[in-house]
């Protein structure tokens, strides 16, 4: 399938959205790889994970990149060659990239049930805005925590950094399509805009830092 979704978020950030229909064979014959990351295609064991991977470098070809543009840092983090900051994110049949000038992390999860019964190793302070009565609502919004949650991780690619214990998101309507989480980890506080919406059974969701927000030390209980 074509590219699903381009949103363009401001002048210097665009998020591309690719739903996966093809086939291994035909997203390989349509993508450029460098010999490393072939070694790393050969390597997955699921097809659904090779075709995520491959999908994403579609998403690279509709922005004007490609494989040989994109490297990883020694936490993993991907880059861009020409410095411009890009986040990735792939999960069953979609998969997500963002560029920006700005530092940005993504996500995109499938909307399920199971998120419920992991809930309590992601979700602390936000359990006193989520309202477990509406079973469909409850879901969503614990698919926007964690892809908030996931979003700002990727950002900050920081070890020992928790889920549940250093970042917080604050209340938010699913009638909106943002909201701001705040890390506090390890001496400093850090607020992130989020924005986040739907795709089919999907939640797409995306965080920048804000900017002019000074870093301040947390006290130490």
């Amino acid at each position: 399938m074509p590219l699903h979704t381009i949103i363009q978020h401001n002048a210097s950030t665009q998020i591309l959205v690719w739903k996966i229909t093809e086939t291994y064979d035909q997203l390989f014959s349509e993508v450029v790889l460098n010999m490393k990351n072939r070694v790393r295609l050969a390597s997955m064991k699921s097809e659904m994970h090779q075709r995520g991977f491959l999908s994403v470098r579609k998403l690279l070809q509709e922005a004007g990149f490609n494989d040989l543009d994109l490297y990883y840092d020694e936490d993993g983090k991907p880059h861009l060659k020409d410095v411009k900051n890009i986040s990735i994110t792939h999960s069953h049949n979609f998969s997500a990239i963002i560029i920006s000038d700005e530092v940005v992390g993504i996500d995109i999860e499938l909307q399920r049930e199971k998120i419920i019964r992991i809930a309590d190793k992601f979700v602390d302070k936000e359990a006193r805005y989520l309202n477990k009565i509406n079973a469909a609502n409850y879901i969503k919004k614990l698919t926007v925590i964690w892809g908030a949650k996931e979003a700002i991780y990727k950002i900050r690619s920081e070890k020992g950094l928790s889920f549940k214990d250093h970042i917080v998101v604050n209340a938010f309507d699913l009638g909106n399509n943002d909201t701001v989480a705040q890390v506090n980890f390890e001496g400093d506080s850090q607020k992130y805009n989020v924005v986040y919406q739907e795709i089919e059974d999907f939640t797409l969701v995306y965080a920048f830092e804000i900017k002019n927000e000074i870093k301040s030390k947390v006290k130490r209980e």
